[in-house]
């Protein structure tokens, strides 16, 4: 209905009816309604504007609506990918298909279809659908929203769905504002978010939903929806566009598992290439690589990309793979990540994981850190690469880090006595009168620089925090270890 708002219920929708961005008088029972049912004689759920209604694909075409709009399934059957979720005999199926879903959150990347897949829901519930977008929609609607849903509820024991697209972007006290009535059940919640659910959404609303997580799809799954667009009335086909084989690799390729990005760069390609003397468009290889170009990667610096390569790139370089760690950090190189924070997390990961096995491995960061600065991107990331090679092939200890956490659990747990009167500081006539450094041995007195004497309070005299390996260097600071402390100290790492 033109000048409608999203989601809005219009006059002439009465009460149990779906609300949808576009309601119209029904002539016959909802498409893809069970049985029909709540919905005879009430109102036709259209899930799109009129120009992007799917039974009228010609309009659409010639309002310009994008291909990837137009080719949203309608249907479960039409839906590709996330066999894990929408497979047969799958929890989300079946609560789909028996319309006995319970508030959820589908978290995914873009592209994957979870927007697609409410839409979807909507088709096929008995309920009264109501979508709304969190980049618009405010506490006040929110309200709106809910008091016409308890209204529903109580007058005609009609169930409402309630549709957040991006729901990470709500703040929490627009998510606050939901929760009591996702508890009480007057609306069951759908939000939809690329952001990690359990970092973006609030606790309380995710303890009370079911995460739905959807994966990238992956390239043959990207060109089964390719094909069908190219045939499909809705889509191209109208337009006989015909592509060949490496045509349609190569866009299952440059879109990264994104449906939509792909089916942008099939519209623009199918656009941009004349027909032939048949009448056909054919896209060939060279054609897409054209109009391609370079398309950007999914990255967010704030998101779960970020911290999912920076741990894939620290995995590697702790796995001692540098291909993979090379391959991570030109990743995150080409996605704009700073390259600071990766020659930070180059620093961190010498003295974790590789420590005294090779200390030179922390040196070898620090310069490349240093490199950062002084030299910048792109030439940078040649010193980058180098670090991240010496660190992946470096003998690895974690002694360090063990250490560290050792000592400090000891500082947070044991009673913090003073310090010994022998290594307390005696420069001063006065300190020495009060017995300050009385009994300290000077190491350098002694054969090899070295005497056995207790350095630790007295209820920790016989701990042991660093415990260092048998790995690269470690092995030599090991036997000097042993040949020092021996007797007095009891080293257990075999």
């Amino acid at each position: 209905m033109p000048g409608a708002r999203f989601g809005e219920l219009q006059p002439a929708a009465q009460a149990g009816a779906i609300v949808a961005p576009h309601v119209r008088a029904a002539r016959a029972p909802l498409l893809d309604t069970p049985g029909g049912g709540a919905h005879d004689g009430a109102v036709e759920l259209s899930l799109f504007p009129p120009e992007m209604e799917p039974s009228r694909p010609e309009s659409a075409r010639e309002r310009g609506v994008p291909l990837a709009a137009r080719m949203r399934p309608r249907t479960l059957d039409e839906v590709v990918g996330q066999r894990h979720l929408l497979g047969p005999g799958q929890v989300l199926r079946r609560a789909i298909e028996t319309d006995t879903l319970t508030s959820a959150i589908f978290y995914g990347p873009p592209g994957t279809g979870k927007t697609s897949l409410a839409f979807v829901i909507a088709r096929m519930t008995r309920a009264h659908f109501v979508p709304v977008n969190a980049v618009t929609a405010g506490v006040a609607e929110l309200r709106r929203l809910i008091e016409e849903a308890r209204g529903r509820r109580r007058t005609q024991g009609v169930r409402t769905i309630l549709f957040v697209d991006e729901i990470h972007r709500f703040t929490k006290a627009q998510q606050d504002v939901l929760l009591p009535h996702v508890e009480d059940g007057t609306v069951v919640l759908i939000g939809a978010t690329t952001g990690n659910p359990f970092v973006d959404v609030t606790p309380t609303l995710v303890s009370r939903s079911q995460v739905f997580a959807l994966e990238p799809l992956s390239a043959p799954e990207v060109v089964e929806i390719l094909r069908r667009a190219l045939v499909d009335p809705r889509g191209l086909g109208p337009d006989h566009v015909e592509a060949d084989e490496e045509a349609l690799a190569i866009l299952a390729a440059a879109s990264h598992g994104d449906a939509r990005i792909a089916l942008n760069i099939l519209e623009l390609a199918a656009l941009t290439t004349p027909p032939d003397d048949t009448g056909v468009r054919r896209l060939t290889a060279e054609g897409v690589r054209r109009v391609i170009q370079r398309q950007p990667l999914l990255y967010d610096r704030e998101g779960d990309a970020h911290y999912d390569m920076a741990s894939a790139f620290i995995k590697s370089l702790r796995g001692s793979d540098p291909d993979a760690a090379v391959y991570w950090l030109a990743r995150m190189l080409a996605a704009g990540e700073d390259p600071r924070f990766i020659a930070r997390r180059m620093i961190v990961h010498a003295a974790e994981d590789v420590g005294l096995a090779d200390p030179q491995a922390l040196l070898v960061a620090v310069a490349a850190a240093q490199a950062v600065d002084l030299v910048g991107l792109p030439e940078a990331r040649i010193p980058m690469a180098e670090a991240a090679i010496y660190i992946a092939t470096a003998p690895k200890s974690n002694a360090t880090v063990e250490a560290i956490a050792r000592a400090a659990r000891d500082v947070e747990e044991e009673e913090t006595r003073p310090v010994p009167l022998p290594l307390r500081d005696a420069s001063t006539a006065g300190s020495r009168r009060l017995g300050h450094g009385e009994g300290y041995e000077y190491p350098h007195d002694h054969p090899g620089g070295f005497v056995a004497q207790h350095y630790l309070p007295e209820n920790l005299r016989d701990r042991v925090y660093y415990e260092p390996t048998t790995s690269g260097y470690e092995e030599e600071v090991r036997r000097r270890l042993r040949a020092w402390w021996g007797l007095w100290k009891r080293y257990t790492r075999a």
